[in-house]
């Protein structure tokens, strides 16, 4: 008896404040608890359009193509520019400059007069004499102009003027080994 009583003082209570506070009703009760809940609850529910919320569902209709050409399409109807993908120290775009012309263009390729010398291969009968070489040209101690030698395909100097790039070229192809200028 006692359980039926409380559940009758339950609905009695319940139709009580839905008839003096219908707004309340409709709410959640942690929102009511929490007026900031209420405003940002009553909020979202107020503003939303239903245009809107139709383009909202036409869009997340489209595929990832479609999706792609409607942003290119509001990008150029709205003049919105691209903006560069990046982390928070990405830099802003550069100022896009005027075309070169050509006779400007013309000067800028310019011989090149260093080169990087990489030793890519030698003959197995001429290893002692690359070695050697190897040591008294880039001052080695024996052991490391030995592993410099063996661990070729291996970066030999950079930034050598041509002429003395040639020089060493021709004397490593003499005791067998293969140069390359780069």
């Amino acid at each position: 008896m006692s359980l039926s009583c409380h559940s009758a003082a339950r609905s009695c209570v319940r139709s009580l404040r839905s008839s003096s506070s219908p707004r309340l009703a409709t709410v959640p009760m942690a929102q009511r608890r929490n007026p900031s809940m209420r405003r940002r609850w009553a909020s979202t529910e107020a503003s939303t359009n239903p245009k809107v919320s139709g383009i909202v569902d036409q869009i997340s209709q489209l595929t990832l193509l479609e999706t792609a050409d409607l942003v290119a399409s509001l990008k150029t109807r709205l003049n919105i520019p691209d903006m560069p993908m990046g982390g928070f120290g990405a830099a802003p775009a550069a100022p896009v400059a005027a075309p070169i012309e050509e006779e400007e263009a013309a000067p800028a390729q310019q011989e090149k007069t260093l080169f990087n010398l990489k030793l890519t291969s030698f003959d197995a009968g001429a290893k002692p004499k690359i070695i050697k070489e190897i040591k008294s040209m880039l001052g080695l101690s024996l052991v490391d102009s030995k592993k410099f030698v063996e661990s070729a395909p291996k970066m030999m100097k950079e930034a050598v003027p041509k002429e003395e790039a040639e020089k060493i070229i021709e004397t490593l192809k003499a005791l067998g080994g293969v140069v390359t200028m780069e």
